[in-house]
Parts: C-alpha cells; structure tokens; sequence
C-alpha cells in the first residue's frame, strides 16, 4: 500500500489552481478557432476573435483569462491502495490558498450564503470524492467554475412520460432564458438520472470531458449532437448578440434512476471552460 504525500497534494492544488485559470485547454481553444471560420454573424467572429485573442494573452503573459477565478471544484479519485496519513481535504483547501494567493487570483468565496463575508483565501473548495478499488493511484482534477455561468444552470424533476423531447425541451428553454448571461459560447453539461443530487453532480462532471470527445453510450451521444444543433439554432451567439455558436459542445451524462422519476440537470459553463488534473 502506498502512502500519499500530502504535502504534494498541497504543492499540485496550488499549481493546477493557477494553470486553471491562466491557460485555457488546447482542445477549447482549437475549438474556438473552429467556430470562428463557420460562424454566420460577422460581429460573432469578431466577438470569438476577442476570446481567442483573450486567451492567448492570458497564456502568454501568465495572467488570469477571466476576471472572475472562480469557486474552486475538486475531483479526488482515490485508489484504495493509497494510504492517506493526515486530512486530505485540510491538504487540498490549503492548496487552493496558496494558489489564490500566489496567482492573484480573485477570491470570491463567502463563508455563508446568508451572512455574506469573504473568507479572503478562496476556501473552502468544493470537493467531490471517488474511491477506485485496486488502484495505488490519487488523481486530482481542479475546475475552478465562475459565477455567471453556473447563476443560469438548473435541476428538475421531470415526469418519465417527458421522455427525450421533454429533456430537449428543458435544454434549450434553458439556454434562451439565460441568453447572454453565462458568456457564450458555452459548455453544456447535461445530467440526467440517478436522484436530484446526482444528476447534479453528474452535469458537473460532464463539463470535465474533451470538448470533441463523444459519449460511448449511443443514446447520449445522440442526444448530444441533437441538443448541440438545437441549441447553436437559437440564435443566441456569442455573447449573446446573435449568430449561430451559442455553444461548443454539450455532454451528456446518465445514471440509472426510479421508475417514477426523470431528474435533468443543466449545468452551463462559459466559454473559459478550465479544468487541469493531475495523478500521484
């Protein structure tokens, strides 16, 4: 059995905290560059040319790609080979600190969604946790998640005879409602299934998957390429001024669920749709 440092646990967070936020994946940029050449509004390719722009200098230049850095999401697959000496999650908190710090990185995390003081450090994270049986392995995935996107995100219960139209439906009502708001082009992670707090969580995870990757379970690959052409014919565009890029991918994620239940989760993610990781 191995024994986790945690004091590399600490030294990764603040590391991918940083990396998050000031180099956007190459596979969402690629994209971008995509849109830009077949988008149909002239002032939504000037409007991808401002992100693309955007996110180069923000790489170049080692600075935040956005203003608002995010509250900080945790990913922790943990194999149960791995012996943990001391509180992983005091380890991966503390890692968000110094990152927040050392990054200048906005901190915007309040300690009470009533009582609303900052904490000044960006904690606590947000932390989701994943045994993997038989593996010696830790692996660590930071997604810091703005506000704005995440305001227009939505669970529902819907009634099992809603079927796949009903879930479309929910989809898209939802991205037109939220129009410009969550800084289009986004990501759209889709949860459906399991109970209200999974499909929650499974919408969360769905925004982790390669931008042009494609579900291995046929009916949500389907599914995703449906809503994708769906919601890119709403004409919300870029920014939410028109044109045919509303989003750049939508990932669908599924669990088994009780017969009398169809619970959808929609979480939306802006254009700077940041996540890094790291196995130990």
């Amino acid at each position: 059995m191995k024994e986790l440092d945690l004091q590399k646990v600490t030294n990764e967070v603040e590391r991918l905290c940083i990396e998050a936020n000031y180099f956007i994946g190459k596979d969402v940029l690629d994209k971008l560059k995509e849109c830009q050449k077949t988008e149909t509004s002239e002032l939504g390719k000037v409007i991808l040319g401002q992100i693309i722009q955007n996110d180069e200098i923000a790489a170049n230049e080692f600075v935040p790609m956005c203003q608002d850095t995010g509250l900080v999401v945790v990913f922790l697959e943990i194999g149960t080979e791995v012996k943990i000496p001391g509180d992983i999650y005091a380890a991966v908190n503390e890692g968000v600190r110094r990152g927040y710090e050392k990054g200048y990185l906005r901190k915007s995390v309040i300690r009470h969604p009533l009582d609303r003081v900052n904490t000044k450090d960006n904690t606590p994270a947000v932390i989701h946790t994943k045994l993997v049986p038989g593996s010696d392995k830790v692996k660590i995935i930071v997604a810091p998640k703005g506000g704005g996107s995440e305001n227009m995100s939505t669970v529902k219960m819907l009634k099992p005879a809603d079927g796949v139209e009903g879930v479309k439906k929910l989809v898209v009502e939802t991205i037109k409602a939220a129009g410009g708001n969550p800084c289009p082009p986004i990501v759209v992670g889709v949860g459906i299934g399991g109970s209200f707090e999974k499909a929650a969580q499974l919408a969360k995870e769905a925004l982790l998957r390669e931008i042009d990757d494609h579900s291995p379970d046929p009916i949500n690959a389907k599914l995703e390429g449906e809503l994708l052409e769906l919601i890119n014919a709403s004409n919300v565009g870029p920014q939410g001024l028109g044109g045919s890029t509303t989003a750049l991918a939508v990932k669908v994620e599924t669990h088994a669920c009780h017969f009398a239940s169809l619970p959808v989760a929609i979480n939306l993610n802006c254009h700077a749709a940041r996540h890094k990781e790291v196995t130990l």
